[in-house]
């Protein structure tokens, strides 16, 4: 795995290592933020930023307490919880569902039930294809087979080996795909049977969170302020991400920027009804057997 460490003031007082769930993007703006602003600095701590070699890694690293903090999905939080992994959730980033079921426009895909009988890929093994199959059930979808395509998701789509992808954000790939000149389309999760989830959140394990309780609490509190920073002064947070991520692709960034901004969070807590909501839906449905009782899995600060 590849690290990015940014130092902070000498007055910073406590490490923390933070995983993201894929590379450096836009949605993890507010982090850099933080970072570039002094944020973490200003609450004592010191925080090294790293990159996966997998996107199942962050959930589970941080239950181990390998990281401190990962950046996950509520789903594959609630998954992971359902199967005896303990983790605990601190603050939200991305408080709407992003993702979605895309496929390229002029196949004939007016709803759902026209993938019966195709292949449909999916992106995160153990997460996307379990909502796949959620969504398939809910939106009558029947005979499909599932294919991991991992990211490779325009590749799959215009080779014909996948008809359509669940696991693509409405606010990246679709940027992505059209500066390649294919125009996406989509379903909306939660507009297709899906209750609403929180997108991105932080988590780490129930080790880490009793050791450096105050540390991980001033990380929730400086991401509070970046979000603050990033709502009112936009184009000044997309500098600073910019300036601190210099291998990204600044014209589509930029534009995933706009479209990802309406759904960052607006405060740092969670929506224990939301959560609870999907938790209840989760097992309705097969993504889980056992019950999940949120009110245990996330963390409320006082």
């Amino acid at each position: 795995m590849a690290s990015l460490l940014f130092t902070s003031s000498p007055g910073a007082t406590e490490k923390l290592t933070l995983m993201l769930d894929w590379f450096p993007n836009v949605d993890h703006l507010p982090i850099y933020v933080a970072q570039e602003m002094g944020y973490f600095s200003d609450n004592g701590i010191e925080v090294e930023i790293i990159t996966p070699s997998d996107t199942a890694d962050a959930l589970k690293l941080a239950a181990s307490g390998n990281v401190d903090l990962a950046v996950s999905y509520q789903p594959q939080t609630i998954i992971a919880a359902s199967q005896g992994l303990s983790i605990k959730a601190v603050a939200p980033l991305v408080v709407h569902p992003l993702t979605t079921l895309l496929f390229l426009e002029n196949k004939g895909i007016k709803n759902p039930s026209d993938l019966s009988g195709k292949k449909i890929g999916y992106t995160v093994p153990g997460l996307m294809d379990v909502l796949l199959k959620a969504f398939a059930d809910i939106n009558h979808i029947k005979d499909y087979t599932p294919v991991n395509v991992g990211f490779t998701i325009l590749p799959a789509l215009v080779a014909n080996k996948v008809d359509a992808v669940m696991g693509p954000f409405k606010t990246y790939e679709t940027v992505g795909m059209a500066q390649q000149g294919y125009t996406a389309r989509f379903f909306e999760l939660e507009k297709w049977g899906i209750p609403d989830y929180e997108e991105l959140i932080f988590v780490c394990g129930p080790k880490a969170l009793a050791d450096k309780s105050q540390a991980i609490h001033g990380f929730v509190k400086a991401l509070d302020k970046a979000q603050v920073y990033t709502r009112d002064h936009s184009e000044k947070a997309l500098a600073l991400y910019l300036s601190a991520v210099p291998q990204a692709d600044k014209t589509m960034e930029t534009q995933a920027f706009e479209l990802t901004r309406p759904y960052f969070a607006a405060v740092s807590s969670h929506d224990v009804a939301k959560w609870k909501a999907f938790a209840d839906f989760a097992l309705a449905h097969g993504l889980i057997t056992t019950r999940v009782d949120v009110n245990n899995l996330i963390h409320l600060w006082k």
